[in-house]
Formats: structure tokens, sequence, C-alpha cells
């Protein structure tokens, strides 16, 4: 009995164990992916998030803190995030460490705010804070952060590779629907209908165009019709004379 009992401890000992870090890798994916589209470096988001928690979404802290990064509900609340909701937790708490290093424009200094609260860190004249607590929570954090840098986590390399990959899909579309639109007011252009300059022309310039021009007599040619106006009887002369009048 007591061997069937060790046995059945050992069993359910091995299937928690895997499904654990499943767990825990899977939070460390979300974080690392996060971390990379708000431009924060997954190694420092990593560091703090196992110092904190180690990777336990279900952690509680005796001041209240919740959640992956121990926010504080009234924190999350000021961001508009729920923090018992695992990737809010996670997105509040990448969004305070950045707010805090755009604040100081120091790793040291916005950990040492994430911790002691940014008003500390400026009442000792934008130090780390002399209390025991931050000093040692900033010192883990710097140290497996440093590690992380030198030695990426797999997690780390996955999300960077997929950054990557998304990022050269979205330029290749960018590039394509530039180049159809480029094609399109080509064709555009190529069907335009040419524009027709219409000339109104006046009555006048019309006729002037239709009469024909003058025509032009050669001397010879007057000379000829003098000479049979010449030779007509002077019985027809008379008639036409008469016929004028």
């Amino acid at each position: 009995m007591r061997k069937l009992l060790l046995f059945t401890i050992m069993l359910v000992t091995l299937c928690f164990v895997p499904a654990q870090a499943a767990d825990i890798n899977s939070v460390k994916a979300l974080i690392a992916k996060q971390a990379i589209e708000m431009g924060v470096e997954p190694a420092i988001a990593l560091s703090i998030a196992r110092t904190e928690s180690g990777f336990n979404h279900n952690a509680r802290s005796r001041h209240g803190a919740v959640g992956v990064f121990q926010l504080m509900p009234s924190t999350a609340r000021r961001m508009g995030l729920n923090p018992y909701s695992l990737s809010d937790n996670i997105k509040g708490g990448i969004m305070y460490y950045k707010s805090m290093y755009k604040m100081f424009g120091s790793v040291e200094l916005a950990l040492a705010a994430y911790n002691a609260g940014p008003g500390n860190v400026k009442r000792y004249n934008k130090t780390v804070p002399p209390f025991a607590e931050t000093k040692n929570f900033v010192s883990k954090i710097m140290k497996d952060y440093t590690y992380l840098k030198a030695n990426p986590d797999n997690v780390i390399k996955s999300a960077k590779a997929a950054s990557a990959q998304k990022a050269a899909a979205q330029k290749a579309a960018a590039q394509k629907a530039a180049a159809q639109k480029a094609e399109a007011q080509k064709a555009a252009a190529l069907n335009k209908p040419v524009a027709v300059q219409h000339t109104v022309t006046t009555q006048k310039a019309v006729q002037a165009k239709v009469q024909p021009a003058p025509e032009l007599i050669q001397v010879k040619e007057v000379a000829a019709k003098v000479e049979v106006v010449d030779e007509t009887p002077v019985e027809l002369e008379v008639e036409v004379k008469a016929l004028t009048i």
C-alpha cells in the first residue's frame, strides 16, 4: 500500500512538472513578444518577471501586488488595464517599466522606480534609494539581464525571429501595394482621353475660305478680249446699248 502511494505521488509529480514548465514557457513567450512589440528589450522584461513572480501569474504580495509583473491594482487601473488578466498584467508591467525608463533614462533607476516608486528615486537625487529590498531588486535583475543579453533565452530568439518575419511580410505587402498603385495610375494615364482644342470659326472666316482667289489675267488675254470686242458688228453694239437704256 505504501509503495502504491509513493508510486502515485511520483506519477503526479512527473505529470505536474512538464505541465508547469510548459506554462512558464508560454508566459515567457508572451512576455518576449509583448516587449518587442512595445520597443522594450525582452531580456529586461523577462528578468523583471522572473524576479517579481518567477513567471507565476497567481503570485500575490503582502503589499497587494498581483500577477507576473506584480502590478498594484491601482496602478493597473490608471493605465486602463486589468491586473488579473495575464495579457494585461504583462502589458502593464512592461508599460510601467518603459515609462520609468523614459522618466530617468537609466535601466537601474527605472528598476529602482519600479520597485520603490519614482518619488523615492527623485527624493534621493535620482539615485537608487538606500532600501535593502530595492537594492537587492535592482542588483538581482541587472545580473539576470546581463546574463540574458549574453546568452539569449530560446523564447527571445523565437520572438525576435517572428518579429523579423512579420516586419518582412509587412514590408513586402507595402511594396506590393505601392507597385499596384503605380500600375493603376499608369493605366489610368494611358486610358485618359486627349483634350481636343475646339476652334470657333466665324461665318466671315468660312466665307473667306470658300470664296475663290481672284483670277489673274495675263496681258495677252486682255488684248485678245479687246480685239474681240472691237470686231463686234455696229448693229449688235447699238442693240446692246438700246437694251441697256
